[in-house]
């Protein structure tokens, strides 16, 4: 559950025009004869109420009455006691077999909420009918908090801007009030006029329920449990079905148990593309592992049930699983995949990149790793770990089970671009090394028409050890360190120990596999980066103090040497083309045969993402330097400028990338509320890059009268290629192949980590995920990722001092 949209600024409050809240008595044949302070939701038609007791009554302190009314397809709703999701407590409810499941929860950022210990909620009344459901509720301990160290308070006597949160999908386990669940569909901020909802009939409003009612849910949030697949993190829960329309006093105190924390050999922060490889072989080697992820599951196998499209209702197959659905990741109506709290696509769920991208699986040539790439030695040739990855996960051109290639028309069409100009058609992966003017059919990461990725090897052998444990839907905020020393990991498990803060064992090590942006806002938040983005940190209320004292600041060039693939859009289109429909109804109403024939077979159009065709080519540039350009061909556009008419059902995009040799570099890093972000774009910041592009696009069109009917529409010819793509805009030139914000090297004046991954001075803390990689690979980096969690794990097991 996540809460974004709740965050607003404190000093846009008062420039806000915000709904306000209004009397309310709950009278009728289902009420209480309680009168409230009631803001109704325009958008979903829920209400949410509240009452106080009178100022300085000494009977009735720090708690108020409430109330929510949610129409039924309503299947959780949510409010926060102050503005916004972060620090403030969060009152959570749904209805589950004709009772109430509630909740106090506690958030220290955007993600998952966990359960926050001490206040107690009775429910006094509860009605559940055809229509919506009704809960009226007592929340003792409710109007004072302390999150993270942060003090809140609901003060009845001041106007309050409050929030409320609405979800169509229901919580993950509807009996258990500790549940995890997805985002909200909604979530927004309400003025409350606080003073006019003290009553002085609060005393009569208390005992409006049944005094012989029994207790109708006890939680035990979140207990540790092993298994023979490994240890997990789950909830038990026990309710009583008090019927449909009741008056209870049933109570449920939020209060946790702590659990003892145990130490680990080895923590890996992040179950992502590189994550996972990495837990897998440091459990296979027998250390004892505990694997940490924020989000929560994606694929079937991962324990994914939600998201399955409702054309395969009753198959194991959600969104993540189809590969034919990869378009429709970023047309939801509720997008939680995505990691909120990142200015850029990332994947906060299991898989990471790989559990929501096109899934093109090219390994890896030599070149991306020789010393004039910025590798160190020992980098180089890594031939063993290539065989590794490549006998767990094998590559395909022919996704679809039934050997059958599908929508060729694009491929058809691109080659008789490429053919005339000495390109040559070949299996580029059993060519991996060959990256000039070659082009073939896109290798991907599926077995038996479905993604399969990390998710479905590295992942499932990982959590079948019991030295390996997992964790999901939990939010590493920084590294409990004294100086060099690692010594465990901060997270908002709060339970954990009584502070969520996981230790490792004396000889334990530290994994940050997070990904670009996140493992740079861990280092950040644990005092390991560049000073200005460490004084951000510092002088924020949640994380500040945290921070490790200014003396044990360690300086490391953490967000800067970053790279991406500058990418350009090419829209055309050809008779023989068919666009698929341009990928909108894929989701929800898919071609009827299609969509059968991957039910029945799992074969067919869905069996693989939309990339038709890749090519490379290398080109050679002012500076001396060859730059490699890549193209990949799918039917469809994502958007379209042109002053002619065209026909929507034949267009087609070619992208074109510049890949290894580009120059230019960005930075990343944070702002004052620990969002992470991107601060120096890193595209054509040298404009030879540009210059470069420009060449090979020209080239690219310079055999366009050699295809009959072949027509390009974006950019159309009002306009120069060069021109196009001087204009073209940065947030679309974004190819999310970022790279090297925590680079390696081998002096800490220019990178972060040495040439076993671990962090400059630092004893037992090593980095292995795309931030170590110091320039942008030949091609889609999901390959050459894995690979260098493959040749990155021996390296670390192999130092002295290690558990």
């Amino acid at each position: 559950m996540y809460w974004r949209k709740l965050l607003l600024p404190a000093s846009s409050v008062a420039s806000t025009v915000l709904a306000q809240s209004s009397a309310n008595c709950d009278n009728g044949p289902d009420g209480t004869g309680i009168c409230f302070q009631t803001y109704s939701d325009p958008v979903y038609g829920a209400t949410y109420s509240w009452v106080f007791p009178p100022t300085g009554d000494p009977t009735y302190q720090n708690e108020f009455i409430g109330q929510f009314v949610v129409p039924n397809n309503g299947k959780w709703a949510g409010v926060s006691l102050g503005t916004g999701m972060n620090q403030n407590l969060l009152v959570v409810a749904w209805p589950n077999n004709g009772v109430i499941v509630k909740s106090a929860r506690q958030a220290t950022n955007y993600v998952q909420p966990t359960p926050y210990p001490g206040p107690t909620i009775t429910t006094l009344a509860t009605t559940i009918n055809g229509t919506h459901w009704k809960w009226t509720y007592r929340c003792q301990g409710c109007t004072s908090w302390t999150i993270n160290g942060v003090n809140g308070v609901l003060d009845p006597t001041q106007y309050a801007v409050l929030g409320w949160a609405f979800s169509t999908t229901a919580v993950f386990t509807p009996s258990d009030s500790a549940s995890n669940m997805n985002q909200h569909d909604d979530a927004r901020l309400y003025g409350f006029d606080a003073p006019s909802a003290i009553s002085n009939n609060y005393a009569s409003y208390v005992n409006i329920g049944n005094p012989t009612s029994t207790r109708s849910t006890t939680a035990t949030s979140r207990i540790a449990s092993s298994t023979s697949t490994g240890t997990s993190r789950t909830t038990s829960i026990t309710t009583t079905n008090t019927g449909t329309t009741t008056r209870t006093s049933s109570t449920s105190s939020s209060a946790s148990p702590t659990i003892s924390a145990k130490p680990y050999d080895y923590i890996v922060v992040g179950a992502g593309n590189t994550g996972l490889v990495v837990a897998d072989r440091l459990s296979e080697a027998g250390k004892n592992v505990l694997l940490i992820e924020r989000g929560g599951p994606s694929t079937w196998n991962t324990g994914g049930r939600l998201e399955v499209p409702p054309w395969l209702t009753g198959s194991p197959y959600t969104r993540f699983d189809v590969p034919g659905l990869f378009e429709a990741m970023f047309s939801s109506s509720n997008p939680w995949w995505w990691c909120n709290d990142i200015s850029v696509f990332a994947g906060c769920l299991i898989g990471g990149g790989a559990a929501i991208n096109g899934a093109l699986f090219w390994y890896p040539p030599d070149s991306d790793f020789t010393t004039s790439n910025g590798w160190p030695s020992g980098w180089q040739t890594p031939n063993d770990a290539y065989q590794k990855l490549k006998t767990r996960l094998p590559s395909t051109e022919v996704p679809s089970p039934d050997g059958k290639l599908y929508l060729t028309q694009v491929y058809d069409v691109v080659s008789k671009l490429l053919t005339p100009r000495g390109f040559v058609a070949a299996n580029i992966n059993n060519n991996k090394d060959w990256k000039d003017h070659i082009f073939g059919r896109p290798a991907f990461s599926f077995v038996d028409g479905t993604r399969t990725g990390p998710m479905a090897t590295y992942f499932q052998t990982a959590k079948a050890r019991p030295n390996l444990t997992f964790w999901q839907w939990t939010y590493v905020t920084g590294l409990v360190r004294n100086g060099a020393q690692i010594t465990g990991v901060r997270t908002n498990y709060t339970a954990y120990g009584g502070n969520g803060i996981v230790p490792l064992t004396t000889k334990g090590r530290l994994v940050l596999s997070a990904g670009v942006f996140g493992t740079a806002r861990i280092l950040f938040a644990s005092g390991i980066g560049p000073t200005d983005m460490l004084q951000l940190v510092q002088n924020n209320a949640q994380y500040g103090p945290n921070l490790p004292p200014q003396s044990q600041w360690i300086n490391l060039p953490v967000g800067n040497n970053v790279s991406d693939n500058p990418s350009i859009n090419l829209v055309f289109t050809h008779p023989s083309v068919d666009s698929y429909d341009n990928w909108a109804p894929i989701y929800n109403n898919p071609r009827p045969a299609d969509a059968a024939q991957y039910k029945a077979s799992q074969s067919g159009v869905f069996a693989g993402t939309s990339p038709r065709l890749n090519y490379w080519e290398a080109l050679g540039s002012p500076d001396g330097r060859t730059r490699y350009l890549q193209g990949t061909a799918r039917p469809g556009a994502a958007s379209i400028t042109t002053v002619y008419p065209y026909n929507q059902s034949q267009i087609f995009t070619i992208t074109v990338y510049l890949s290894q040799g580009i120059t230019s570099r960005g930075r990343i890093g944070i702002d004052n509320t620990i969002y992470a972000k991107v601060l120096t774009n890193p595209w054509f910041q040298d404009p030879t890059d540009k210059t470069v592009l420009i060449q090979g696009i020209n080239s690219l069109l310079s055999t366009m009268n050699q295809v009959p009917g072949l027509t390009l529409i974006t950019p159309d010819n009002t306009t120069t290629i060069t021109d196009y793509v001087n204009n073209y805009p940065p947030a679309t030139m974004n190819s999310n192949h970022w790279t090297g914000s925590t680079r390696i090297g081998t002096s800490s004046s220019n990178s972060v980590v040495d040439a076993n991954t671990k962090v400059w001075n630092t004893n037992n803390l090593f980095i292995v995920d795309a931030g170590i990689v110091p320039s942008q690979p030949m091609g889609n980096p999901h390959a050459m990722f894995m690979q260098v969690g493959e040749i990155a794990v021996p390296k670390i097991l192999a130092l002295a001092g290690g558990a």
